[in-house]
């Protein structure tokens, strides 16, 4: 079968005779639609895998038991071509999304329901067991999720919205909350877009011209602030008539960000950190303490499609202005990784068609 394989750092390949994946009891072969090209694709093509959940040319992933190459791709949609026996609740042509990430099962983090941080964690894409960027890929049905009507290119956004969502939901942001988003990169648009999903007011800060405009073409933000420029303190008192912020979501991964959101959340409010940083950032304590603040992390999701695919079907995240290219399977490197590379202020979402 065609396919797009990674087999380390500088090597993507389009290739046309990959062995096609097994159909095995208890399991489902669907036909990918559309992929996203998300940032992960970019660090593995220009850094190198992404060890653990990468495995090697050496090393196999613990949970696949594959070594590189792996076929790419995490972020799809598809529909469903075959059937393994024993599989109830799907039919043939069903539309589907599939949840990429997997846990080992049996450690203390997959036991409290947080198998995203799952020290063997492996992901559909990166870690072996197929990807989107294949005619074909067999998953295991706990890992599929019905979309009813909605447009697969679409839905190919649903694995990264699920981030941004999973990040606003562990915050506890609610409706009519005033919630701050620094950084309007794909990850802060989509968690700003489940923001306004659930009713909350945001205000997006981005230094970058065309992210800022994106995030008010895409309608995501209620209030737009250029940092470099402007202040966003001065505009969050001026919004919340100097109570502050209830909760700042950090999309950004710059200390200037971080320093700002601890400025402008409330007392007792939330700073929720999404973005990975490089190296280690300082903390205002005197901030955190003597204001009470909550700083926590978010990574991935976990149990969180099925609420992100009711939102969209209900008209809450409209999906469409994220889509800001579309490109073959076999220009993935050159109209993706290196465009991406060296224009991605002027992209949202690249999705990619076998």
């Amino acid at each position: 079968m065609k396919a797009v394989r990674y087999y380390g750092k500088g090597d993507v390949r389009f290739e046309t005779d990959v062995p096609e994946p097994e159909l095995l009891p208890g399991t489902i072969m669907i036909a990918p639609a559309w992929t996203g090209l998300c940032g992960s694709d970019l660090h593995l093509y220009f850094e190198g895998p992404l060890v653990p959940v990468s495995p090697t040319a050496d090393d196999a992933h613990r949970l696949t038991g594959e070594k590189l190459p792996v076929v790419l791709g995490h972020e799809f949609s598809g529909v469903v071509e075959q059937i393994g026996a024993g599989v109830t609740g799907f039919s043939i042509g069903d539309p589907v999304v599939v949840e990429p990430v997997k846990g080992c099962g049996s450690c203390a983090a997959c036991d409290s329901g947080r198998y995203n941080a799952c020290g063997a964690m492996a992901c559909l894409g990166i870690s072996g067991g197929g990807g989107g960027l294949a005619e074909h890929v067999v998953v295991s049905p706990e890992r599929v999720h019905h979309i009813g009507d909605m447009p697969l290119d679409e839905a190919a956004l649903i694995e990264p919205l699920c981030v941004g969502y999973h990040a606003v939901k562990q915050s506890g942001a609610k409706e009519g909350d005033i919630v701050v988003v620094a950084g309007a990169g794909p990850v802060g648009l989509l968690a700003a877009a489940s923001l306004k999903g659930i009713g909350a007011t945001t205000i997006v800060s981005e230094v970058s011209p065309i992210r800022r405009q994106t995030a008010i073409d895409t309608g995501v933000a209620d209030y737009v602030v250029n940092p470099a420029a402007e202040s966003l303190a001065d505009k969050v008192t001026d919004l919340t008539g100097g109570r502050g912020a209830d909760v700042a979501v950090d999309c950004a991964g710059v200390q200037a960000a971080l320093d700002e959101l601890l400025q402008v959340v409330k007392v007792g409010g939330v700073v929720e950190i999404v973005a990975m940083y490089n190296g280690k950032p300082e903390i205002d304590m005197a901030a955190l303490v003597f204001k009470e603040i909550t700083v926590q992390g978010s990574v991935g999701y976990a149990d969180d499609h099925a609420a992100v695919i009711e939102l969209v079907r209900a008209g809450k995240i409209p999906l469409a202005p994220f889509i800001t290219s579309r490109i073959r399977a076999e220009n993935f490197v050159e109209d993706g990784l290196k465009y991406l590379q060296a224009e991605k202020d002027t992209q949202v979402k690249m999705i990619v068609q076998l």
